[in-house]
């Protein structure tokens, strides 16, 4: 079964659906997948949605870049310690 769609549309740029575990060209024409290949696919933007979910929240950083001094010295230690744990790839 195939379990990530978004790989498929990422590896394979003439699919436009895929239904349970075909997926179809624009003609409606099946698309030979390789399963080995979408399952060993890794989001390019995975890290993006992991660094939102860890940053502090946006006001907070507002409020420290405002106050500057320490504060802002703190904020940016918080921040580059979650660019450091969830890297580009």
């Amino acid at each position: 079964m195939i379990k990530n769609h978004e790989a498929i549309y990422a590896l394979y740029p003439s699919v436009v659906k895929v239904i349970h575990d075909i997926a179809y060209d624009i003609k409606d024409n099946v698309v030979d997948i390789d399963l080995d290949q979408v399952n060993a696919w890794i989001d390019p933007n995975a890290h993006k949605v992991k660094r939102a979910d860890a940053y502090p929240p946006i006001g907070d950083q507002l409020d420290a870049l405002w106050k500057g001094g320490t504060a802002l010295e703190e904020m940016k230690a918080m921040v580059m310690a979650v660019k450091d744990k969830y890297p580009k790839p």
